[in-house]
């Protein structure tokens, strides 16, 4: 089982940029591929990026061009940098972590979640 904590989220201005963190530890985390999703309030969750253990990448056509999913596989960190935010990025942002399946966008796929962190831009 793995373990995951996101860090990095926070208030920014339309425009401005983050790089949120996720921290998996646990059995053999290096193996697992990868995923951001989003929840804004009000609204379902949504994928935004995917990364599997291949390196390959994957994002969300809301995102897609502004988004950077990328992972250090000796620190066991994934990351997703975030420019050009906008208001509607506003929402809290989870990683999660999956064996089976890859690059999906669908949260049902993920059993692994870490516990989220907010981002908020304003205009």
């Amino acid at each position: 089982q793995v373990h995951l904590v996101e860090s990095g989220g926070g208030s920014v201005q339309a425009g401005g940029s983050l790089r949120l963190s996720c921290a998996a530890s646990g059995y053999n985390a290096r193996s697992y591929n990868m995923g951001w999703f989003r929840q804004a309030a009000g609204k379902e969750r949504e994928g935004v990026a995917a990364l599997d253990i291949y390196g390959v990448e994957r994002y969300a056509d809301s995102v897609k061009g502004r988004a950077t999913i990328s992972r250090d596989n000796a620190k066991n960190i994934l990351y997703l940098q975030m420019n050009s935010l906008k208001p509607e990025d506003t929402a809290m942002y989870y990683c999660a972590a999956d064996l089976m399946h890859f690059l999906s966008l669908t949260d049902s796929e993920y059993p692994y979640w870490g516990q989220g962190t907010q981002v908020t831009v304003s205009s």
